[in-house]
């Protein structure tokens, strides 16, 4: 190893080591870090330690999902998320990455997740000395009179090296002549042009052709060379050459100027005549080829706009003009034009979005971040400055980040799929050239669902109403919940309650599908038992955590005709109802015989009452009211009638089918003093019967009582829960008019029901075609004490 390939590698040590240094005393989070690598390394070389030098934490790298987020260069680098180590990832070309350009420099988006982290790494790609200098033409052909004076000079085209830095040209060497010298001009940039300069006079008889070496050397290590030959040919007298009214011209062209456009009018004289004075025009031959594209040049002088001009390709142009006269041999001058191009706003700003995610939760906080949004343009100056923004109608913003054009989207509002699950969320880019230009670009933002929603019932309480008798484990009902949340999040099950309390007891008989809410009852109810009570059910999503919610379902059991009438008097004895009856023989039309009472557990129709004649000896002495069971005489007796009679009485519910029951009176007519003398007897006897019947009167009407009250309670508890606008549910009475009579009254919709006892009401009408006990009455309230009666 030479001492100048050691000293370069100190030099690129201490580099290293003080960016290493200026990386650990900046910010790890906006600090942007910057290294340094020669161009043609291996794949595979090692750059930095980004994780290192960033202080992140090697052992979650993986986890966070660290990578490098940037555009089309990604694969010259690549990142280890086991060591966090940047290295090549392919082999690098400097010359084809950035010719041209001083600095080669590659910027790297590095991201790290939860929590996001942005960082910024410039990669420098150092220059080697890979090429050397090469001409355009290997052979020149120069043509020189020879009256030509010593000190002239002659442009000789440039080395071309793609290399930069001290790896350019940085000298030209002539080969051993005693004519010629060679020396570099400025040539109004930061190049420097090879000229020939002219010793010594030249003689043609002597010497008419003399080839030159000119060879381009490079400042690197070891340096590179290259060659071109130069056969100067020597020409009889034409001694006055054309000359430019300047050396050097400047002139501004916009960019896009149309085809044809004059660029600049060249004006050179020479003072010879004739032929020898007649000048031409012509682009040097060492220019490049995009010159030629570009400008046309013709014999008049104008250089005129030949192809496209684009600022963002080129933004100077650098013409040799040579002017010759037509003598022989001719003689020519240089000038040099500087075309600069003036930027037009012809690029409209360019969006790149990389998202984070497609899809965005929907309890996510204010502040989220969504996308990483990136705007390019490649004007200049105003018209490369550009001003983002997003559109209102969305809980979105764009936060703007230490490095210009580049944003964050984030969320600046709560979402709520069941509101809006998705979002169009439009980025529009402007520049501030005149007229400006847009760029737009749509991303769809997808909200995901989470278990914000409870289930909801449509109605709460609901009301059921059920016929009693029903069949065991038969569906009775079906309750059904909805909820606004999606998946497993609005998978709904049901549950009954199970409460304790002296009516929750009633649940423990029904059962619930979990699945779609049918629910059975596990037996068949029985409305003389219990008229109505009430249970619970929950409804539960499979969210995680569950959100449920309850509907309190009032079940009303309806009454069938299911009880047969029982006959209270006369007292039945061995299955059968008979009772003996002894009245004087003198007794009056309208005399009352005696009264046959009877009770139903059924209430409405199925409880009320009729009685009717089904066997009688004489139809002519006796009369049975229908409604209340008299028996009375219809005339008085005679000698003639016989001294007993039977008859046997049917007692009949009002049921759809109707159930009855008989009882026989034996009627037996004696003689005024026997029946008075009897009379004692059997007041007696009457006085121990009559209590009985008391007794069990008592004992029936005493349950009825308590059944009453219960239900009443019920029903005062459930009005006190529903607003003050409705009438009572129930409404209860117990009457008494020869039998048993109760009534229960219930509103539905529009319409007021009433289910009667044995014995209705004197005015209540019954409804034709109307359900079985039920009677239809008018609603009908009083403004002052609310009372309901019955018209």
């Amino acid at each position: 190893m030479d001492a100048g390939e050691q000293r370069r590698r100190w030099e690129y040590w201490w580099i290293s080591l003080l960016f290493y240094l200026l990386t650990c005393l900046g910010q790890r989070v906006s600090a942007q870090i910057r290294y340094s690598i020669p161009e043609e390394v291996k794949e595979g070389t090692i750059v930095g330690n980004i994780a290192k030098d960033l202080g992140l934490d090697v052992s979650t790298l993986l986890d966070r999902r660290f990578r490098i987020v940037s555009g089309s260069n990604d694969a010259l680098f690549q990142v280890n998320q086991n060591n966090g180590m940047l290295y090549v990832g392919k082999l690098i070309d400097r010359e084809a990455l950035c010719d041209g350009n001083a600095a080669c420099l590659i910027s790297l988006k590095t991201v790290v997740e939860n929590p996001l982290e942005i960082h910024y790494v410039e990669v420098e790609i150092t220059d080697v000395n890979d090429h050397a200098p090469s001409f355009a033409n290997k052979d020149v052909l120069l043509e020189i009179a020879e009256s030509t004076i010593p000190g002239e000079d002659f442009q000789l085209q440039e080395a071309y090296d793609p290399d930069s830095g001290v790896n350019s040209v940085r000298f030209y060497k002539l080969s051993q002549t005693e004519y010629f010298e060679i020396e570099l001009r400025e040539n109004g940039g930061e190049k420097k042009v090879p000229v020939l300069k002219l010793r010594k006079s030249l003689d043609r008889e002597r010497q008419v052709i003399h080839s030159l070496t000119v060879t381009a050397v490079d400042g690197g290590n070891p340096p590179r060379s290259g060659s071109t030959v130069i056969n100067v040919t020597v020409l009889d007298d034409n001694d006055n050459r054309p000359k430019f009214s300047q050396e050097l011209y400047s002139v501004s062209l916009r960019e896009n100027a149309p085809l044809g456009t004059l660029v600049i009018k060249l004006n050179a004289t020479d003072l010879d005549e004739g032929q020898n004075g007649e000048i031409v025009y012509s682009f040097v031959k060492n220019i490049e080829k995009y010159i030629y594209d570009t400008f046309d040049l013709d014999n008049t002088g104008e250089i005129r706009v030949k192809g496209s001009l684009d600022f963002e390709k080129s933004n100077v142009y650098r013409i040799a003009v040579m002017a010759s006269d037509k003598g022989q041999p001719p003689k020519t001058s240089n000038c040099r034009i500087i075309i600069k191009v003036i930027d037009e706003n012809d690029n409209a700003p360019e969006i790149e979005v990389t998202s984070l995610s497609d899809v965005v939760p929907e309890d996510s906080k204010p502040g989220a971040v969504i996308s990483l949004v990136s705007i390019t343009d490649k004007d200049s100056g105003v018209n490369g400055k550009v001003v983002c923004r997003i559109s209102d109608d969305v809980p979105f913003e764009l936060k703007p980040s230490f490095k210009d054009n580049m944003y964050s989207l984030v969320t600046n509002a709560k979402l709520d799929r069941e509101l809006t699950s998705h979002y169009d969320v439009t980025i529009t880019a402007t520049d501030l050239g005149q007229p400006p230009l847009s760029s737009i670009k749509t991303l769809k933002v997808q909200i995901s669902d989470v278990n914000d929603n409870a289930p909801e019932f449509v109605h709460n309480p609901l009301e059921l109403y059920l016929m009693e008798n029903n069949a065991p484990g038969a569906s009775i009902y079906s309750v059904s919940a909805f909820d606004r949340d999606l998946n497993e999040n609005a998978a709904i099950t049901y549950q009954i309650i199970r409460e304790e309390g002296t009516r929750s007891h009633m649940s423990s008989f029904l059962n619930v599908n979990a699945d779609n809410g049918h629910i059975h009852a596990l037996k068949s109810f029985d409305f003389e038992s219990v008229k109505t009570f009430q249970f619970h059910i929950i409804a539960t999503d499979s969210g995680s955590p569950s959100l449920s919610s309850n509907v309190t379902v009032n079940v009303f059991i309806l009454d069938q005709n299911d009880n047969v009438p029982v006959i209270l008097y006369p007292v039945s004895a061995n299955g059968s109802a008979e009772g003996v009856e002894e009245i004087p023989r003198n007794v009056n039309a309208g005399h009352l015989v005696t009264k046959v009472r009877a009770y139903d557990a059924d209430i409405g129709y199925n409880g009320w009452l009729l009685f009717s004649l089904q066997e009688v000896s004489e139809h002519s002495l006796f009369a049975l009211d229908r409604y209340t069971g008299q028996i009375r005489t219809l005339r008085s007796f005679t000698e003639t009638d016989e001294a007993q009679h039977k008859l046997v009485i049917l007692v009949k519910d009002n049921g759809n089918v109707s159930l009855s029951a008989t009882a026989t009176v034996i009627v037996k007519v004696v003689e005024p003093k026997e029946a008075f003398a009897a009379s004692d007897v059997k007041n007696a006897e009457k006085d121990e019967e009559e209590n009985n019947v008391t007794f069990y009167l008592i004992i029936t009407l005493g349950s009825v009582s308590v059944l009453f009250v219960i239900s009443i309670i019920v029903l005062i508890v459930m009005q006190c829960s529903k607003s003050t606008d409705y009438s009572s549910k129930y409404l209860q009475d117990t009457n008494y008019d020869g039998t048993l009579c109760h009534s229960i009254q219930y509103r539905s919709g529009d319409k007021r029901y009433m289910l009667v006892g044995p014995r209705m009401s004197i005015g209540s009408t019954i409804a034709p075609g109307s359900n079985r006990n039920t009677l239809v009455i008018p609603d009908r309230r009083r403004r002052d004490s609310g009372e309901v009666r019955l018209d």
